[in-house]
């Protein structure tokens, strides 16, 4: 049974889509100014979300919708883990909590497993194939700012189970347009896609307040050295 569930998705997460691509916090991180401490708590936040989805994923690996798009090399929890300990140190999981937007979209994701398990599928589409598709550019960003090492604290964006991203990305989107729904359902999992945009969002939205108050600083600390240079060079001329 095809609904064309994959083109269902693309067209209608686009608005979303834009709307994410423009959060402040989004276009800093696409323009290469990254904040170390805003980012970490990304990637702790990111933990909590990616263990609850894939916690339940996995419950309903035998589900008749869940199972075909449950493809455990996709899982991202391992390598936030490999993360969390590079920025946090050995005892991270005593130093990270989930904020109020992470504690949100856990909740949500919870709820939908317990009542309608087959919506998981517009929380695996938006997380794993925007992760699949940008992944190697934001991790060139992340590195390029903050000045981390080749496979330092960017374990997030490798995919290590998966040798041939564009091949499985057709494949994934393939098992979409299989899926055994009527159209429903179809047009609830986009509904969920784009409420899956909106949690993500939020999750931005909550670091731009500590990423505008790191850049301020930043240019704070760059005209003050600016001011200081000048003077001990007019001092030095007089």
């Amino acid at each position: 049974m095809s609904h064309n569930l994959a083109a269902k998705l693309r067209e209608g997460t686009k608005k979303a889509h834009t709307a994410a691509e423009n959060m402040g916090f989004v276009r800093c991180f696409l323009k290469g100014v990254v904040e170390k401490n805003s980012y970490r708590k990304l990637v702790s936040n990111f933990y909590f979300v990616y263990s609850a989805m894939e916690e339940e994923m996995e419950r309903h690996q035998a589900h008749p919708v869940i199972s075909k798009i449950y493809f455990p090399e996709l899982d991202r929890k391992s390598t936030l883990e490999k993360d969390l300990y590079f920025y946090y140190g050995p005892n991270w999981r005593e130093q990270v909590t989930p904020s109020t937007a992470a504690k949100d979209y856990v909740q949500r994701i919870r709820d939908l497993s317990n009542s309608e398990p087959e919506l998981l599928v517009g929380h695996s589409y938006t997380r794993y194939l925007g992760d699949l598709s940008g992944g190697q550019i934001l991790k060139k960003i992340a590195q390029r700012a903050m000045n981390l090492g080749e496979e330092k604290g960017t374990a997030f964006y490798e995919f290590q189970d998966i040798s041939d991203e564009k091949a499985f990305k057709a494949e994934y989107r393939q098992a979409l347009d299989e899926l055994p729904i009527d159209e429903a359902t179809a047009e609830k999992i986009v509904d969920e896609a784009n409420a899956t945009f909106d949690m993500n969002m939020k999750l931005f939205q909550e670091l731009e307040g500590n990423l505008i108050k790191a850049v301020g600083q930043i240019l704070f600390n760059t005209l003050t050295h600016r001011r200081e240079r000048g003077s001990t060079e007019l001092a030095t001329a007089e």
